[in-house]
């Protein structure tokens, strides 16, 4: 689950239900092979349904800012 925070998952056997699912066909080759499989997409992991209740707002991972600047001189 994307924007999952490490410390929260599903368990085999939840119950899951996705509100909205944005479906995706993938299809990628890597050395002479082709893969193919289906992606479903979500806004968040705060909009499920886990067993009949949204995930608790702990659930979102936090946001991690990424900065690089590539016109930049190497030190």
């Amino acid at each position: 689950v994307y924007n999952a925070a490490p410390a929260w998952g599903l368990s085999v056997g939840d119950a899951l239900g996705v509100p909205d699912p944005l479906l995706t066909q993938h299809q990628h080759q890597h050395q002479g092979q082709s893969f193919s499989f289906l992606g479903i997409r979500v806004s968040s992991p705060l909009s499920l349904v886990v067993n009949g209740k949204r995930p608790p707002g702990s659930a979102l991972a936090p946001p991690r800012l990424a900065l690089s600047n590539p016109g930049a001189a190497p030190r």
